[in-house]
């Protein structure tokens, strides 16, 4: 009897996991835009599924920044049948959430989860929804800043003011630099089509350019970056992709570890039935630093020997 039980336990521990891993999940992802940050979560998030042993299909949809589409990929997902759901930056998240109440909808690239109406609070969001912030330092990023310019009295940005992480993040740099003697200038955008013009309204009106993480404008950065070559006017970033496009520098989030982080949440809902009403609201702590010195010289700025020491990455 003994060797009977001994040789169901063994049998147990064989066939459990067999059985599990050829489960096979559905996933729905709504991202709002194709850019290098985005497409990086969404690629770290897959990456650590399959890493994790977890088999799913995905139904990605990229609403193109068009918020008609945007809409339409919401209605389409309630029909998928998905048994998780991944929204990747807030307007995505958003319509996800007016319009799915019972299937897990996990958020990530948020600014702010609780403006935007996505949760109760971050400790304890409710219904059916949690996720990931990527709220940026911003105070640290100003100060990144102003070890380039010192003198630094005014300082450009460009947002969509359809984007409610953009109007946040704005008025948190509006703040930051006020109480650095810093005017910012804005110039706001409906669509990636107006980066241009924008750009060109603010050559004159200031001593730099920043980024927040708008998905309009970096969608558009190309457009922007000409601008200010053409200009010598140093643009700095809030993600570290756009670094790697042409910016001068970026303080930020690694965007493929949120998406790794991300997907270790989506395991714990999938395998371990947590209620994502229940799952605190996570963010990445460490930050990496992305110098472009190749971009630095054509925005006819030096690099100070402090950040360089210091950078994480340095582009040539």
């Amino acid at each position: 009897m003994k060797k009977i039980l001994v040789f169901m336990v063994l049998l147990f521990m064989i066939v459990v996991p067999v059985i599990h891993s050829a489960q096979t999940y559905t996933i729905s992802i709504s991202q709002i835009v194709e850019h290098p940050s985005l497409d990086a979560m969404r690629k770290g998030f897959m990456d650590r599924l399959k890493e994790s042993g977890i088999n799913a299909v995905y139904n990605v949809h990229i609403a193109q920044g068009n918020q008609a589409t945007n809409i339409q990929i919401a209605n389409q997902i309630r029909g998928e049948n998905a048994d998780l759901i991944l929204s990747i930056t807030t307007p995505s998240s958003q319509v996800l959430a007016q319009k799915i109440k019972k299937t897990p909808i996990l958020f990530t690239g948020v600014t702010d989860p609780v403006s935007a109406g996505l949760v109760k609070s971050l400790m304890h969001p409710g219904a059916n929804v949690t996720g990931m912030t990527d709220l940026s330092p911003v105070k640290r990023q100003v100060a990144l800043i102003k070890e380039f310019m010192p003198e630094i009295k005014r300082l450009g940005t460009i947002y969509n003011a359809g984007e409610a992480n953009s109007v946040v993040l704005t008025n948190l740099l509006k703040q930051i630099c006020k109480e650095n003697g810093i005017k910012v200038e804005e110039a706001t955008i409906a669509n990636s089509s107006g980066v241009y013009q924008a750009a060109k309204s603010l050559v004159g009106k200031c001593d730099a350019i920043y980024i927040p993480l708008d998905n309009t404008v970096v969608s558009g950065l190309e457009a922007l970056i000409k601008v200010c070559r053409r200009n010598k006017l140093p643009v700095f970033s809030a993600d570290t992709d756009s670094v790697v496009r042409g910016t001068v520098a970026a303080l930020a989030i690694d965007y493929y570890r949120m998406g790794l982080q991300t997907a270790d949440m989506a395991a714990r809902i999938l395998l371990g039935k947590k209620n994502p009403g229940n799952m605190p609201v996570e963010s990445l702590q460490n930050l990496q630093l992305y110098v472009n010195a190749d971009a630095a010289q054509k925005m006819g700025v030096s690099i100070p020997a402090a950040v360089r020491d210091r950078a994480d990455k340095i582009i040539e």
